[in-house]
């Protein structure tokens, strides 16, 4: 256990950041599937939303440090070339 008030202070700030991060990368999975699933499907523009969405999503988790941006610029380059090259 902390024995001083800013070790406290630090382990409560630990769990809050915990729990935002945890929320961020979920939901950075979430988008990752439904870009996925939406590029199996026929429909061009349903892909093109989620992939937009999804890099959305990567740019603000990294903005606020929950994932390194080199990995999100990588996970950028790699949904944008599935999606922009393959559906035309």
């Amino acid at each position: 256990m902390a024995n001083t008030k800013s070790a406290l202070k630090a382990a409560r700030k630990s769990l809050r950041n915990a729990a935002r991060n945890q929320a961020a990368k979920t939901r950075l999975k979430t988008l990752a599937k439904a870009v996925q699933l939406a590029a199996t499907g026929s429909d061009a523009e349903a892909s093109r939303a989620a992939a937009i969405a999804y890099s959305s999503a990567l740019d603000k988790a990294a903005k606020s440090h929950v994932i390194h941006r080199n990995a999100a610029s990588h996970h950028k380059s790699q949904y944008s070339k599935y999606i922009f090259v393959t559906k035309k």
